[in-house]
């Protein structure tokens, strides 16, 4: 899939659903703009390029319907990690889907792939966007950054010896 590698301590305890399972509200609501990422990530203690970053994972993978509400992939390789998400962000004019659905953008070119409002945050927010442009201009700086966040991602819980 061409993913960094991703270095990470465990140690993180596993649980039985229900029982000592995280709370809904770790992730962001994809509906929600700026201010709601901000809340989610910094309480995790993510800063606005972390969050960026993180967000880059939107590179793989669809979003389906009958899970989120939300339908598509993000790009056109959406089995590859690449920086097209924040490339086609920047290069493609995304327009409201027009569905029954919630809100959420679709290229006006082909209606094939989808951005979130969460997603389209990144782009009207300032000091989101210069990251947006930095990791659309430099994939391997995307990667290397993805890589670190995801690892710090992967051990929050985990305890410090």
């Amino acid at each position: 899939m061409g993913c960094p590698t991703v270095s990470w301590k465990e140690g993180r305890a596993d649980f039985a659903e229900g029982e000592g399972v995280t709370p809904d509200g770790r992730l962001p609501d994809a509906g929600q703009g700026a201010e709601h990422l901000r809340d989610v990530f910094n309480r995790m203690g993510f800063n606005d390029q972390e969050i960026v970053a993180l967000s880059g994972a939107h590179c793989l993978g669809f979003c389906h319907d009958d899970r989120s509400g939300f339908s598509g992939p993000w790009t056109d390789t959406p089995t590859e990690f690449n920086n097209k998400y924040f490339t086609y962000m920047l290069n493609k004019k995304w327009v409201l889907k027009k569905w029954d659905g919630p809100a959420q953008y679709v290229d006006a070119e082909t209606e094939t792939m989808m951005m979130l409002p969460t997603d389209m945050a990144l782009m009207s927010t300032p000091a989101f966007r210069k990251h947006v442009d930095a990791y659309a201009a430099d994939e391997a700086g995307f990667k290397l950054e993805f890589a670190r966040v995801f690892g710090v991602l992967m051990e929050l819980g985990v305890p410090r010896s």
